[in-house]
């Protein structure tokens, strides 16, 4: 038996994981009604230090950005939209005070794509991306993971 112990003990050493357990987090819970109606307007629905969530809406083509620390994973609910991504940012400008963000005029010598419900895409951080040819409405969630270090 305390072969097992000593066993269990080492694997959860391993894994991280000691014998103190913590409460888990709380859940977050946003009803139908919420979810659409921020997507009638495109709006967050949760923004942490570690992750946001958006109900996106694009009716027109954007900026070129790049998130610094953030990684768009972006799943396409409606709508069809092409994606520039990669190359670089023409006329980039840093937004306001948030340093984590560049924007610009258009992106030279990114790879274009095509997205349409039901499609992933995931935009690293430090990446350039920049939505130009859009049928609206172009619906979408995006989950934005954050880096601590900017990489």
């Amino acid at each position: 038996m305390k072969m097992k112990t000593l066993a269990f003990a080492a694997a959860l050493a391993t894994l991280g994981t000691y014998a103190t357990f913590q409460a888990a987090p709380a859940t977050t819970y946003i009803d139908a009604a919420s979810v659409g109606a921020a997507f009638a307007k495109g709006a967050p629905l949760v923004e942490t230090g570690g992750y946001k969530i958006h109900a996106s809406r694009r009716d027109a083509p954007g900026q070129a950005e790049i998130h610094q620390r953030d990684t768009d994973i972006i799943y396409v609910l409606d709508g069809t939209a092409t994606v520039v991504t990669g190359g670089s940012i023409v006329e980039g400008r840093q937004l306001g005070a948030n340093r984590d963000e560049v924007r610009g005029a258009t992106i030279r010598g990114g790879v274009a794509q095509r997205l349409r419900k039901g499609d992933v895409l995931v935009v690293p951080n430090g990446v350039p991306h920049q939505f130009t040819d859009v049928q609206a409405p172009f619906l979408y969630y995006v989950v934005k993971t954050t880096s601590g270090d900017g990489r």
